[in-house]
């Protein structure tokens, strides 16, 4: 697939990163001229400098028979302008745009084919808030992944010492919790995947990653960690648009929430805008101010400040100071791992932004894509179509489906009803399959197995 990403930022870069890998062309449009040599000197793309909104710039990057059309530079003006020459010009088949503001994204009828032909929109800021409020409304979760508009959710959970399942085989877990479905679909054992069974040992610090119906999993992470309190006091440090959002959301759900803004204006702005919430004006970092705020009684502090190093300071300090869990944006991927030892979660805006992507990418029928784990595995949902000669999956118990090293089935969705996987499941035709794959250097093979043939056999 010969695809055209504008923008040379942490998006654009890690969108090429995943891209380049699967065996497409891809070219990276940006005025940055050390962005993209940085980025040349990394990756096996083709890069064109230039703005990323004139047709000249569009016709050296290779438009003119460009199968998709990324738009993710920092303007959302430049990514429309782009999506329109794109369609009026050259007729690009798909073309997805980065929106990011309220203004716009407010308006959807904005984006038709009549009037700004975008196909797909992608809203960062909205991503990550509904991430953010996943975990919040889940205790102890690492990760909460919705399939099948919410029927389905993948959840990551680090096993601790007062786990019942501790040293004990993956089996118990349906002698303690009988008529609970539920399936475990991967282990992470000290940073690294290990083959799971039903004799798996549980041990501490391993991270598990099950899928299960919303209603059994709080039931099944009290079977790795002891159960947290639901959370009722937030803090947030930042009232930016994640902030803003994410106060919006938690406050209609009754949750006690403060905002932490350093601008005058915006604090202003904020305490107008919000019923419930409490808006204070000052520095996140200040010792002083959090104590003031009863830092040590906060169930969950959140830095999505802009910057990552604001963020990590008031975390770390968040923590220190009692805050029961802390949340931290962090751009920059190198900043992770070095922080994660000192808060309980590091959330990367591009890897959430990125899994909303490649849902639109990937061949065959692929409904959704999550990253995990920063990107190293993946999340999949797709719809087996086909029959028994046009299929490799349709018409074939699980246990005959030969899937990619790393790869798993989890669950089928089949109409209204979830099926938990089990070795004597036949696929049958439209039924929506959660997989998840954690080397993604088998994605393509995934993609491959589940495209449907007209003479297969």
């Amino acid at each position: 697939m010969k695809i055209l990403i504008l923008g040379a930022g942490q998006v654009g870069h890690s969108v090429a990163a995943s891209l380049a890998n699967e065996d497409n062309d891809v070219t990276i449009v940006d005025t940055n001229a050390t962005a993209l040599r940085d980025i040349r000197e990394k990756l096996d793309v083709r890069v064109e400098i230039g703005q990323a909104s004139y047709p000249r710039v569009l016709e050296r990057a290779g438009i003119e028979d460009a199968d998709m059309l990324i738009a993710v530079t920092n303007s959302d003006e430049i990514n429309m302008v782009a999506c329109q020459i794109a369609h009026t010009l050259y007729h690009t088949p798909t073309k997805i745009a980065r929106i990011r503001s309220s203004h716009y994204l407010d308006h959807k009828e904005l984006f038709t084919p009549e009037s700004v032909p975008i196909d797909v929109l992608i809203s960062p800021e909205q991503l990550v808030t509904e991430h953010i409020f996943r975990l919040i409304s889940h205790p102890g979760a690492l990760q909460i992944i919705n399939f099948a508009d919410g029927k389905v959710q993948i959840v990551g959970v680090k096993a601790l010492h007062d786990g019942p399942l501790i040293g004990h085989p993956l089996k118990a877990m349906r002698e303690h919790m009988p008529g609970v479905e539920a399936r475990v679909a991967a282990i992470f054992r000290k940073g690294k995947p290990i083959k799971a069974s039903e004799d798996t040992i549980v041990e501490v610090n391993d991270e598990i990653l099950f899928i299960a119906s919303p209603k059994h999993i709080r039931s099944i992470i009290s079977e790795l960690r002891k159960l947290d309190k639901p959370y009722k006091r937030i803090m947030l440090a930042g009232g930016g648009n994640i902030g803003n959002r994410l106060a919006r959301l938690l406050e209609a759900s009754r949750y006690q929430v403060k905002i932490i803004e350093k601008n005058n204006d915006r604090a202003a702005k904020l305490a107008e805008r919000l019923d419930k919430t409490i808006v204070l004006e000052g520095d996140a970092a200040d010792e002083n101010l959090l104590i003031e705020e009863n830092i040590e009684n906060t169930d969950v502090f959140v830095a999505i400040t802009n910057d990552d190093e604001a963020n990590i300071l008031s975390s770390m300090l968040a923590k220190r100071l009692g805050a029961r869990r802390v949340i931290c944006l962090i751009n920059r991927p190198s900043y992770i791992d070095l922080v994660e030892s000192s808060i309980d979660l590091a959330i990367s805006p591009q890897q959430i932004t990125i899994g909303a992507l490649l849902t639109h990418i990937r061949r065959g029928d692929i409904v959704a894509v999550h990253a995990l784990r920063r990107g190293s595995a993946e999340a999949i949902e797709v719809v087996a179509h086909g029959d028994y000669k046009t299929s490799r999956v349709v018409g074939r118990r699980l246990d005959e489906i030969k899937l990619p090293p790393g790869t798993t089935i989890g669950a089928l969705i089949r109409g209204e009803t979830i099926l938990m996987a089990a070795h004597d499941i036949v696929v049958q035709a439209d039924d929506h399959i959660i997989m998840l794959v954690t080397d993604k250097r088998y994605v393509p093979a995934v993609e491959k197995l589940f495209q449907v043939g007209l003479h297969y056999f």
